[in-house]
């Protein structure tokens, strides 16, 4: 089995950024299941902001770390895309927020929990194939966590049709409607962004098996 210290060399390094990079983007998930299912309370941006400004800071070591210390055995572009697919998903998630603070009061009677709650379990598994990186290239765990991720966003593109409907057929203010809409889609954005770090991790498994 092919070994990610022979791609990373004196790897520990990158194995602790990327896998603090996972942790921030579930801490982001994690804040944003809170917001949501604490309806009626002032929303509170700080978490996101936290978790978003952490990506940031990691993204940053991460490029500093490949420019001082990499080992050409793994492309570096292979760890720069999982860098920028991590940070991805605290920015869409700290969008969400954001947005949702503006117009939350319009927001009571609507449910975001069972989309705040793939998301959460869309980040678990990322933090989970992120940790199995230290392992080594186990392509069968890879693919069972991949498979699980393609499930959590199966399940959030149809949830996504089932607010559209009650929506549209119950009518009243459009305005409200459409920021309803781009507050789901941004949600399941998110998970998507989840499934694109599945993604490339698992090309990498594949690109060494």
């Amino acid at each position: 089995m092919f070994s990610l210290q022979t791609m990373f060399g004196k790897g520990d390094k990158f194995y602790s950024l990327l896998e603090a990079s996972a942790q921030a983007a579930r801490e982001g998930a994690s804040a944003l299941q809170a917001l949501v299912e604490h309806r009626g309370e002032a929303p509170v941006l700080d978490g996101f902001r936290a978790a978003r400004r952490r990506e940031k800071q990691l993204a940053a070591q991460i490029s500093e770390a490949l420019v001082n210390t990499f080992v050409t055995a793994l492309d570096r572009e292979d760890i720069e895309t999982m860098s920028f697919a991590l940070y991805r998903i605290p920015k869409t998630i700290e969008k969400f927020a954001e947005r949702y603070a503006i117009v939350s009061s319009r927001m009571q009677d609507i449910d975001f929990a069972s989309r705040a709650t793939l998301l959460m379990r869309a980040t678990e598994v990322v933090v989970a194939m992120v940790g199995e990186l230290r392992k080594g290239l186990h392509i069968d765990a890879m693919k069972e966590m991949q498979d699980r991720l393609q499930a959590i966003e199966s399940e959030a593109d149809r949830l996504l049709l089932e607010p559209y409907r009650t929506l549209y057929m119950a009518g009243g203010d459009p305005i409200r409607v459409l920021l309803a809409k781009d507050l789901f889609e941004l949600i399941e954005k998110a998970i998507d962004r989840c499934r694109d770090v599945g993604n490339v991790i698992y090309a990498i498994v594949l690109k060494h098996s």
